[in-house]
């Protein structure tokens, strides 16, 4: 999609919501059209699209804009409702007092520490994968490798029994499939019955913990019980809700990293050479894969003030949406955005988000992608697509459904 001087037609009525086909293969040439030709684009009254890295970087640095989404939400999935309860309760979808909160006792329990003592059991788990992958009829990234890693990562973290693992990756995407721009009721009752079904279990495991306390240092379902030393801690929901975010937030990022990574890095074949030839660069590499295939392409703002974004002052009242992989691809910030250079540096990405609201697990996704990523160009440096992947149509999150491979 050549840019020219002259806006495309399809730009003034362009929405997520009826966004076409072609938008959700390749985002990134109707983000650049959108960046040249309507940069803050107006998609219905109130609401605003952002595709430059400078807006939606001031948006995240920005006091007056508001993660709390009870007034988005209410007429989205209903008051009451088990989704409703559970995307305005979990730490992402709030802002301070119960956002610092939360996210304090998270970061505490993923803390550099609990990050190094994950290490070893996260490169077992991905060599038994692997060795289990070259047993596979035909064999699928996704659902043989890259879903795997982030359920059973969480899953130790929260000691979650294996025998109630099965059902995790199902129940995630119900749930954050809701939150795309206009998701149908059969998507809004699978997500409202996943998080009623991830409650029971959690309430069970809660209960058994309270009783059965494991080492908070190591033990996050714990940590998260017992709370700070100074007393704080989380209500009942708060807790069973936040930790449905902590699987969902890690099993999405983790997944799709992996996936887009691994077909990026496949059909820009020197890319994935230079990877099996220089082991070391796999530091920089896991960043710019967050960059050219952001898991998350979409995030979103309400203002309780006006904002001034480039000359367009947008007033107080107003939704962003936050537009990641295509903030991701702007030329004015990356040279050659649509190459992928694995060496790239500096590398200001916003793959996961910025300042206050910077995701609170980005470094158990960049540990699980560094060891997932290295352990499988080291393995198989002959792998190779073996068909046609199948992408998931969502337009919020950016990932695959299967990714069918070679092994060489």
């Amino acid at each position: 999609m050549p840019l020219g001087s002259t806006a495309p037609d399809w730009i003034t009525g362009f929405t997520l919501a009826g966004a076409p086909p072609a938008f959700i293969d390749d985002p990134y040439p109707f983000y650049d059209a959108l960046r040249a030709h309507s940069p803050v684009h107006p998609m219905a009254p109130g609401q605003w699209l952002l595709t430059r890295h400078d807006d939606v970087s001031a948006v995240y640095r920005a006091p007056q804009a508001k993660s709390d989404k009870r007034r988005e939400f209410a007429p989205k999935f209903g008051p009451g409702t088990p989704l409703y309860e559970h995307h305005t309760t979990s730490l992402v979808f709030n802002d301070a007092p119960l956002h610092t909160r939360v996210r304090r006792l998270l970061l505490g329990a993923l803390n550099q520490r609990a990050i190094t003592r994950m290490e070893a059991g996260v490169t077992a788990l991905v060599q038994r994968l692997l060795d289990q992958l070259a047993d596979q009829p035909a064999p699928d990234l996704i659902a043989h490798f890259a879903a795997e890693i982030p359920v059973e990562v969480i899953g130790n973290l929260l000691d979650v029994p294996a025998a109630d693992r099965a059902p995790l990756r199902a129940w995630s995407l119900a749930i954050l499939s809701a939150l795309e721009p206009a998701p149908s009721a059969d998507v809004l009752a699978r997500g409202h019955a996943a998080v009623t079904d991830f409650c029971t279990q959690l309430r069970s495991l809660v209960a058994h913990r309270r009783a059965h306390p494991g080492d908070p240092q190591a033990d996050v379902l714990t940590r998260l019980i017992q709370g700070e030393a100074d007393g704080e801690q989380l209500s009942e929901a708060e807790l069973l809700h936040n930790c449905i975010f902590l699987l969902n937030a890690g099993h999405e990022t983790t997944t799709n990293l992996i996936g887009n990574g691994v077909h990026a890095l496949l059909t820009q074949r020197q890319a994935w050479q230079q990877l099996v030839d220089t082991p070391a660069l796999i530091h920089t590499a896991v960043e710019e894969l967050l960059r050219f295939e952001s898991p998350l392409q979409l995030n979103n703002r309400q203002l309780d003030a006006p904002l001034d974004l480039g000359g367009r002052v947008v007033p107080a009242g107003d939704y962003l949406t936050l537009g990641i992989g295509a903030a991701n691809h702007d030329a004015a910030v990356f040279h050659q955005p649509g190459v992928l250079d694995l060496a790239r540096k500096p590398n200001p990405h916003l793959a996961f988000g910025h300042g206050a609201h910077a995701c609170a697990g980005l470094n158990v996704a960049r540990l699980e992608a560094r060891i997932a990523l290295g352990a499988l160009a080291a393995r198989y440096p002959r792998l190779d697509l073996a068909g046609v992947p199948v992408r998931d149509r969502r337009v919020r999150f950016r990932g695959f459904s299967a990714v069918p491979v070679r092994l060489g």
